[in-house]
Parts: C-alpha cells; sequence; structure tokens
C-alpha cells in the first residue's frame, strides 16, 4: 500500500475536524435546535442536509480556529465584507442555515450539486432582498410562486457586481463556475430568505417534496454543535477516491449513509463521524481496513520530526473507531495547540 493512503488517511481526518468538540451550554442547545430544525422541515427532498449555527460558527468558530495565523482571518473577512458591498447579503447576520443539495449523475466519476439554503436571522428579509437586486443593476426577472415572488439574477452578474470580477483558482473556480448559472432569491417571512438554483427554490416553495426520514433522522445525535450533517451516498463512492487496494474500495462502497457533527470549543475542537451500511459485517470489514490504516500510519509517523507531521501522527494516533451493528464510529479530538500548529502552515 502507497505512502498516499497514508497522508490521505491522515489529511481526512484534519480536514473534517478543523471546522469541528462538543463543548456548548444547555440553553443554547436548545435554542439551536428550535432554530434548525424548523429550517430542515422547510427542505424539499435532498440527498445531502447540513445545518450550520452561524452565529457561533462566524462568531467563535471561525475566530478560534484561525487564531494562529491572522493574515487568513482577515482576509476571510475581508471577502465577507466584499460580499455584503457587492450582494447585500452579509452571512454573518444568519443565525441559523440549513442547506440541502440534491445529487444528480452526470458522468462515471461526475455529479451535479444542486443547492438550497434557508437561513433565518437578524435580518430584514425584504431589505435584503431589496440590496440584492440593487447589486444585480437591474439585471433580474420575477417569478410568481403562489403568494410569494422570487427573484432570479445571474450569478455572473453578481460575482462581477460593483467592481472587477473575483479571480480564484482550483476549487473555487468550479464554485464560481457553478454561480455563473442562475440565482434564485426569496423572502420566505420578515427574517427568512431562501436562496439557490431556481428549480431548488421553487421546489422548496412549492413543498411537494421534503427532506426523507431516513436523513432527517440522523441530523439529531449532536445538534448542538456548530455544524450537523447527514447523506446518502451514491452507489461507486470508490471510483472519486485514488486507490490501489481493492479491500479499502470495497468498504467505501459499502457505505449507505454519512452522518455526524463538529464543533469548536475552548478547549480545541472535534469530529464525530458515523458510517453506516447495510449489513453488519460490512461495518465490521471498514473498521477493520480503519484500525489497519490507522497502525500503518502510526508506523509510518512515529518517527517524524517536522511539527507538522507530529501532529499528523497524533491525529491518527487520537482517532477512535468503534462498530455498533451495521455503524462504523469516528471520534476525534485534536487541542488547540495543534490547531495552531496546523493553522500556522496555512498560506
Amino acid at each position: 500500500m502507497k505512502i498516499k493512503i497514508f497522508a490521505a488517511f491522515a489529511s481526512v481526518l484534519l480536514v473534517l475536524d478543523l471546522a469541528g468538540g462538543a463543548l456548548a451550554g444547555g440553553k443554547r442547545d436548545r435554542k439551536a435546535r428550535a432554530q434548525t430544525q424548523p429550517l430542515v422541515a422547510l427542505l424539499p427532498a435532498s440527498d445531502v442536509v447540513a445545518t450550520l449555527d452561524g452565529r457561533r460558527f462566524f462568531g467563535e468558530a471561525l475566530p478560534r480556529i484561525l487564531s494562529s495565523n491572522q493574515p487568513i482571518l482577515s482576509s476571510i473577512v475581508a471577502k465577507i465584507d466584499e460580499m455584503q458591498t457587492k450582494t447585500g447579503l452579509d452571512v454573518r447576520q444568519f443565525e441559523s442555515i440549513a442547506v440541502g443539495v440534491a445529487a444528480r449523475k452526470i458522468a462515471a466519476k461526475d455529479y451535479d450539486l444542486d443547492p438550497v439554503v434557508i437561513a433565518r436571522g437578524q435580518i430584514n428579509s425584504s431589505a435584503l432582498i431589496g440590496a440584492v437586486k440593487l447589486a444585480s443593476n437591474g439585471k433580474y426577472r420575477e417569478e410568481k410562486i403562489g403568494t410569494r415572488t422570487i427573484y432570479v439574477i445571474s450569478g455572473k452578474d453578481l460575482a462581477t457586481a460593483g467592481g472587477q470580477a473575483v479571480r480564484t483558482t482550483g476549487t473555487a473556480d468550479k464554485f464560481m463556475d457553478k454561480l455563473s448559472s442562475d440565482v434564485a432569491v426569496t423572502a420566505f417571512d420578515g427574517n427568512t430568505i431562501i436562496f439557490g438554483t431556481p428549480d431548488r427554490v421553487r421546489l422548496t416553495l412549492g413543498a411537494k417534496s421534503r427532506v426523507g426520514t431516513d436523513i432527517s433522522g440522523l441530523l439529531g445525535k449532536r445538534e448542538s454543535s456548530v455544524l450537523n450533517f447527514a447523506a446518502k451516498m451514491p452507489d461507486g463512492m470508490s471510483a472519486f477516491v485514488p486507490l490501489d487496494n481493492d479491500e479499502l474500495g470495497k468498504n467505501i462502497d459499502s457505505v449507505r449513509y454519512l452522518f455526524g457533527s463538529m464543533d469548536v470549543g475552548v478547549a480545541g475542537a472535534g469530529l464525530n463521524l458515523t458510517a453506516r451500511t447495510l449489513q453488519n459485517a460490512q461495518a465490521q470489514g471498514l473498521l477493520e481496513t480503519l484500525e489497519g490504516l490507522q497502525m500503518l500510519g502510526k508506523a509510518f509517523l512515529g518517527g517524524s520530526k517536522g511539527p507538522d507531521k507530529q501532529v499528523y501522527a497524533r491525529l491518527i494516533e487520537n482517532a477512535k473507531f468503534t462498530a455498533k451493528g451495521n455503524e462504523v464510529i469516528l471520534d476525534l479530538q485534536v487541542p488547540q495547540g495543534d490547531i495552531d500548529i496546523l493553522v500556522g502552515y496555512l498560506k
């Protein structure tokens, strides 16, 4: 098995974790549940659903994660300010957010992802819609869905509004390409807006379909966290991962649902992730494969001298895997000191 599998194993643990420890208080937890559950109930049928505590993410989690790299934090804040100037959307005012994504296979290794976002917070929906319309320089069209009006705007016009086009690279290019298609926005009530692709916004307002209980029922495991998510996995997921090990590919393809939560607290960050398979034997096989990779990763990184490599070694060491029936559960905690080391390497 090649070195790239060890690196991928550690990298996945890190990337998933950096957004995420369960250190929130009781009253705030109940308030977060009360805010996000009604938003999920409004989403149309989706393959991936996520809920975000916007106030905690922008006010606590993001500043804490990036506290050791102020240039990057300042850059992100500047981008948010730029978005507010160009589109009228200040995402920091969204207290609770629900996202529903429909996935459609368009090629052997390519899926079209169709999102809709419902955001609620300390906002005036009508004023916000007005700002978005102004930012589009009048280049929008109106559609009536029942008693509500949706405004369909060119994503390219929004991206370039108020100045030159935003320059992006890599993954950001793909995101901006998606934005170049039409974006629809509407006010649901006085402090809630809905935006996304026109078809998904129409589906949301039409209320002809809802998120299946097989997905929504997986979101409530740790609702107090900054982020909760649940996804129904498409067939053939191993095709998207560069692997040279058939056993690992078979284990990945056995996963039917993936769900969990991520949070950030004073002591550090943490991730809880569950993979659900069809059969208990498949879960046991996945557990054994992950534990085998963990053992090899420890051996490979155990003698590393670089501070970042030592953190990767600790990530692998601290990952706790358990199997219960047809589920494999990962719990991972990362102290703030390790986060600071890794974030310090970011450019």
